[in-house]
């Protein structure tokens, strides 16, 4: 059969591989003679050039194979081509070719324009209500966040961390490398030469525990070392980079002694657990338990934890203050409560002169509540900034007469007696001089751990370089205020609200283009005095810094 194809050209070289190619087959092939023919009338040329995708074409010229409808064209001769042509198939397919689309459509009617209202009017309240959902959705997960969870789940894997290498550090004897099981003897014949040809020296001998001269240092099993109570804690510093150390503590029942661990992160995957205080029973060195050794009373969500700085490798800016404070932030709760039903010699004592302290500085704080209720932070920030300025030495010590002239100077009244009485419990050293920190704590009182562990959240975010200090240009960067009441109410702009905070903020700080740990605590110091809810003011925080 003869098919003429246009747009296709055979070149002669092509046409003599061809012809070579079918005399050099071999084998069987069909006989396709009987089918050379000439091209019936009713098939149409095929056209390669108008193979391509038509507007026209739609859906409906394809019509699926079912048993109803007989598809079978056998290419034996020109009559299978005609009959094939009579098929409900082929008929289909000559009807899609005489198919034409009016040009002129009539505009559609009234019912149908109303029927596109109605299903656009649906669309929109449809969208809308998928929009409240996902508003919802967002509330939700913004008031429980995800992140939330990781952070608490990262949390608790890093104090996993911790306690197992307290563990394998209490644990370990470290006998084989120590020096001092070299025998005197020994040592004296190496030193003067006079060890026996053939003996190497100490250094080179191959050593086992079991040929130890030494015994290790302690006799302490995991079975013991497991009656542990697990703290976690902060330094009490204006240093921002102290302030935010992450400590783990951990209090053994066995002995009586404690350690102090910091968890820190070298790049982005390499962490370690590095001793801060070694363990060894130590005595408070301030307050009325001075000179007592620590006990399992002493341990509490707000205690103090007194060392002698001089005493341990510590950082310099922690060497700066002769005592170093540590802050209980949280406590393993089950283990107090074992450690409490275990232990036979656990008493809670509270003395009277303990008792007598905390009345004077709840009455001194109740007298200038009210005024701090109106103007906390300005009070705070204003009275931080004054005391830096008079620290001429650095140290953060001040003299009775400062402390008087700081109190006029901020229109803050305290009678006399009360001042004095204060001034007894807080210089219990007899120096003349105590820490602006500490008196300020004193008089104003501070935010409870849960408030402050946000405050920390949000300047450790600022300051993710731990260097102690915040530009301000990153400050203005990171606030954010679009969920501030007053941008949300519609009565000020995000611009005029962080044009205030950063004007107050400003207005604290010693050098106006950095912030400084103390400087950020102080605002938000004063500011949680005037909110009695402690969610209220982790939104506050939540809100502008993202946390």
């Amino acid at each position: 059969m003869d098919l003429e194809v246009k747009g296709v050209a055979v070149s002669p070289r092509r046409q003599t591989q061809l012809s070579s190619m079918g005399k050099k087959r071999q084998g069987w092939r069909p006989d396709t003679r009987a089918s050379h023919g000439p091209r019936p009338p009713e098939v149409p040329c095929l056209d390669l050039g108008r193979l391509g995708d038509s507007d026209e074409e739609d859906g409906n010229s394809y019509m699926p194979y079912s048993g109803s409808y007989p598809h079978t064209c056998h290419l034996d001769s020109s009559l299978h081509w005609r009959t094939s042509l009579q098929t409900p198939y082929a008929q289909h397919h000559q009807a899609e070719q005489q198919k034409t689309v009016p040009e002129n459509l009539p505009s559609p009617r009234d019912r149908y324009k109303l029927k596109y209202r109605q299903y656009e009017a649906d669309m929109r309240e449809e969208y809308k209500q998928y929009s409240e959902r996902i508003a919802e959705k967002k509330k939700d997960h913004f008031q429980c966040p995800e992140a939330s969870v990781k952070e608490d789940v990262a949390a608790e894997r890093r104090k996993q961390a911790v306690v197992e290498q307290v563990m394998v550090d209490q644990l370990s004897r470290a006998v084989i490398s120590d020096p001092e099981q070299s025998t005197r003897a020994d040592v004296y014949k190496e030193a003067h030469g006079l060890l026996g040809f053939g003996t190497a020296p100490m250094r080179c001998r191959k050593r086992t525990l079991h040929e130890t001269k030494i015994r290790t240092k302690s006799g302490l099993t995991e079975n013991m070392l497991s009656n542990k109570l697990r703290f976690d804690s902060r330094i009490i510093s204006r240093n921002g980079r102290d302030a935010c150390r992450e400590l783990i503590g951990f209090f053994f029942a066995c002995d009586r002694s404690l350690t102090v661990y910091e968890f820190r992160q070298f790049g982005k995957n390499r962490t370690n657990a590095l001793p801060f205080i070694q363990k060894g029973v130590y005595q408070h060195q301030c307050g009325q338990k001075k000179g007592k050794a620590y006990d399992l009373s002493d341990f509490y969500i707000g205690a103090n934890l007194t060392f002698r700085s001089v005493d341990h490798n510590l950082p310099e800016s922690c060497k700066q203050n002769p005592v170093l404070t540590l802050r209980v932030i949280g406590i393993d709760e089950a283990a107090v409560d074992f450690l409490k039903a275990s232990s036979v010699e656990f008493k809670q004592e509270c003395s009277k002169q303990v008792v007598d302290n905390s009345k004077v500085f709840k009455k001194i704080q109740g007298m200038l509540r009210e005024t701090l209720s109106k103007r906390g932070v300005r009070v705070l920030t204003g009275l931080g900034k004054y005391f830096r300025n008079v620290d001429k030495n650095r140290n953060g010590f001040l003299s009775q007469a400062d402390f008087k002239e700081a109190l006029k100077v901020f229109h803050l009244e305290i009678p006399e007696g009360d001042f004095v009485s204060l001034w007894l419990i807080l210089d219990d050293s007899k120096s003349d001089k105590v820490d602006f920190g500490e008196f300020t704590r004193a008089i104003f009182g501070e935010m409870n751990e849960y408030r402050k562990s946000f405050v920390r959240k949000a300047y450790m975010k600022l300051d993710f370089n731990k260097t102690g200090s915040v530009p301000m240009v990153d400050i203005r960067k990171c606030y954010c205020a679009k969920k501030h009441p007053l941008v949300l109410a519609g009565k000020a702009t995000e611009e005029d609200i962080k044009s205030s905070f950063l004007e107050t903020l400003g207005e604290s700080c010693s050098n106006p283009n950095e912030v400084s740990y103390s400087e950020f605590e102080d605002y938000y110091e004063g500011l949680s005095i005037g909110i009695m809810d402690d969610e209220d003011f982790v939104n506050i925080l939540r809100n502008p810094w993202g946390i």
